[in-house]
């Protein structure tokens, strides 16, 4: 178990923005394992913006201290983050990748990936109350408001990941292949899926991404 509660590279918790960041959001806090989760859970969710326009291939953005610096990212990050001020709690946690179907993506989105599958969906596992269950940070509250979706919630006791239907009823998220639960950011392995999987971003990497898009614009044009 020790190694899902060991500072890393990317679980980094021993970097002074990501102590403080955990001590202030779990300051009114008790010290209950399953309520200091669930608080962490919802400040990862929501105080960081997910945008999935931000992935870049240099390492140390996938550390937790770097998506506090920014304080914007996408599923793996914000779910390393999660991890990684669950551990300086004392929460072992690991990583979860699987790939995924959203079928409320935006037609930009689609296009910038050319498919409507998403490789290396990242969400967190917390080892609470004698079990493992997982949790997912990745949309904030904000773009759920937009996309007509309630915010995920977790409570600590149960399997939170992303919900199958929209408050219409209509098609929301599918899992479509789980690539299992990881002590550490397998970073070759995920960055050699993205390369299989959406080659064509590579090819000009300085203008595949810009910092200026986001999921949300992507929303609100199609609004």
């Amino acid at each position: 178990m020790q190694q899902y509660l060991d500072s890393t590279t990317f679980f980094d918790y021993e970097a002074p923005v990501v102590r403080s960041w955990a001590d202030e959001v779990t300051r009114d806090c008790g010290k209950h394992p399953v309520e200091l989760a669930k608080t962490l859970y919802l400040a990862s969710r929501d105080e960081i913006r997910y945008n999935p326009y931000v992935c870049r291939p240099e390492k140390q953005t996938f550390s937790a201290s770097h998506v506090l610096r920014t304080k914007e990212s996408y599923c793996i990050p914000k779910a390393v983050l999660l991890g990684a001020v669950a551990r300086y709690k004392g929460i072992p946690s690991r990583l979860g990748l699987a790939d995924v179907k959203n079928h409320l993506s935006s037609p930009k989105l689609i296009e910038w990936l050319r498919s409507d599958v998403f490789r290396m969906h990242g969400y967190i596992e917390l080892y609470l109350e004698g079990q493992w269950v997982k949790a997912t940070p990745a949309f904030d509250s904000r773009l759920c408001r937009m996309m007509k979706v309630e915010a995920l919630a977790f409570d600590g006791c149960s399997d939170s990941i992303f919900q199958s239907y929209t408050s219409d009823g209509s098609a929301h998220m599918e899992y479509l292949a789980d690539h299992g639960q990881f002590a550490d950011v397998p970073y070759d392995f995920i960055w050699q899926n993205l390369r299989e999987s959406y080659g064509h971003l590579f090819e000009k990497p300085d203008q595949s991404v810009s910092k200026q898009r986001s999921l949300e614009s992507d929303m609100r044009s199609n609004l």
